[in-house]
């Protein structure tokens, strides 16, 4: 059995069209490759997200922080003024580096890991699931 190529067009507007059938609302494939993300919206289709796998230099691999739970997803606490394009950025264990907001609850999350935060993995406001990636910490060397 030969591998599906995920980055052919053809291929995800034909899993996309398959998953609005069954009435899924999204997939997420992860091969070595690279990873493939389709989420479903009610307004005007999908939204598709395709992310290559990078070559890292060798050193320990980074840390990703996950959602604790579902909710919105806050990279600063929304009554902090916005601060544009600050990471990379170092972090203790203990920092907050974000929230989950559900309703009027936000929970905090902590970094979990000295080291240097190096990317946000979703969209703040986005809506996320218990597990989903939300930040890259790599850790020093």
């Amino acid at each position: 059995m030969s591998a599906i190529d995920f980055s052919d067009p053809a291929t995800v507007a034909f899993l996309t069209d398959a998953l609005t059938a069954a009435g899924v609302e999204g997939l997420e494939i992860s091969l070595p490759g690279g990873q493939l993300r389709i989420v479903m919206s009610g307004e005007g289709g999908a939204r598709i997200g395709i992310e290559e796998a990078t070559l890292r230099a060798p050193g320990p691999a980074p840390v990703v922080v996950k959602a604790t739970m579902a909710g919105h997803f806050c990279a600063e606490h929304p009554a902090a003024p916005a601060v544009p394009g600050n990471l990379p950025r170092s972090v203790s264990a203990a920092d907050i580096i974000g929230f989950v907001r559900v309703g009027h609850v936000l929970l905090p999350l902590r970094a979990g890991r000295s080291g240097v935060l190096m990317r946000l993995l979703a969209a703040p406001g986005a809506l996320v699931s218990f597990g989903d990636p939300l930040f890259e910490i790599e850790l020093p060397s």
